[in-house]
């Protein structure tokens, strides 16, 4: 499938559709409910949104399991998944999970697949190649690496006349530290898809340091109440351009880092997310709102990192 506008290139995020470990309840410190995650999908689909993303780890495959149910027998979703390796390689886990993916999702190939962080990267690559060439693999990616990484991959895969279709790196206000990789990615044809925008939430405007995280999940590790304390000018400047442009708070930090050139993955758990986004996809904001977010996210003093993200 080929994506062409900004809304086909934005991707739907289904990390907190799972269950069990390293699902919802554990890192976002909510449970859904299976009946409203297929409302939102069903919405989302309406809305314009096609392209979804997922991985094996989210929920430990019961992610890939409800997104397989809700895009069988349908040939108009551009599915993206990921394989993570371990720190330790072993020869064959690559193409096992791939596998294993493909039949919770209920494919025979992946549009996007991604090695998930960087580990023996060289190694993993070649495993992924023949899976390239056969069409299993239409696209492949790389999530959480550096410029090194990306230029490393470039050339393993040119050897095998491929190339490297997409990187997938944390980047948001409070992550701001991505533009060096983002303009080669664009300048080479390699879509670079920013994911974690609204930082689990904390820039959704729905939370704040009187009403933060459910205090037992690692959200809420990672984001503290503190926290919430020091993105209170921040969070003032997203409600305030968000009324300017009669949009949900949440929708703000997205259209900053489309602004950047950057193609957001964006999670959605109720059928009033799609909307939001499909509204949002109207607006641009100017150069100097830009500047202003910008400056308010200095200002807090933090940078964000997930524990799984090379240091």
């Amino acid at each position: 499938m080929e994506i062409q506008s900004i809304k086909e290139q934005l991707m739907i995020g289904t990390w907190a559709w799972g269950t069990g470990s390293n699902g919802s309840a554990m890192i976002f410190g909510n449970k859904q409910n299976p009946e409203v995650l297929r409302a939102s999908f069903a919405k989302a689909v309406d809305c314009g949104f096609r392209n979804w993303d997922t991985a094996a780890v989210y929920g430990m495959g019961t992610c890939e399991t409800l997104l397989g149910e809700l895009i069988e027998q349908r040939d108009d979703i551009f599915l993206s998944t990921k394989f993570m390796p371990d720190k330790k390689f072993k020869s064959g886990a690559l193409l096992q999970s791939f596998e294993e993916s493909m039949t919770r999702l209920k494919r025979t190939s992946a549009d996007l697949f991604w090695i998930h962080v960087p580990n023996h990267l060289s190694e993993n690559l070649k495993e992924a190649i023949p899976l390239i060439q056969d069409g299993r693999i239409r696209s492949i990616g790389l999530s959480n690496v550096s410029l090194s990484h990306i230029k490393h991959a470039q050339v393993l895969l040119a050897k095998e006349g491929l190339t490297l279709g997409a990187v997938q790196n944390h980047f948001s206000l409070l992550r701001n530290d991505q533009q060096q990789i983002i303009d080669y990615c664009n300048a080479r044809g390699i879509r670079y898809y920013a994911y974690m925008v609204l930082e689990q939430g904390a820039l959704s405007g729905r939370y704040d340091a009187d009403h933060h995280f459910p205090t037992f999940s690692m959200r809420n590790m990672a984001f503290p109440k503190r926290k919430f304390r020091k993105i209170e000018g921040l969070l003032k400047k997203l409600h305030s351009l968000a009324d300017k442009y009669q949009v949900d708070p949440s929708q703000i930090p997205i259209l900053w880092v489309i602004g950047k050139g950057a193609v957001p993955i964006v999670g959605i758990t109720n059928p009033s997310h799609a909307e939001a986004l499909a509204a949002t996809m109207q607006v641009t904001l100017t150069t100097e709102e830009m500047n202003l977010l910008e400056q308010a996210a200095a200002a807090t003093g933090l940078r964000q990192q997930g524990i799984w993200e090379p240091q």
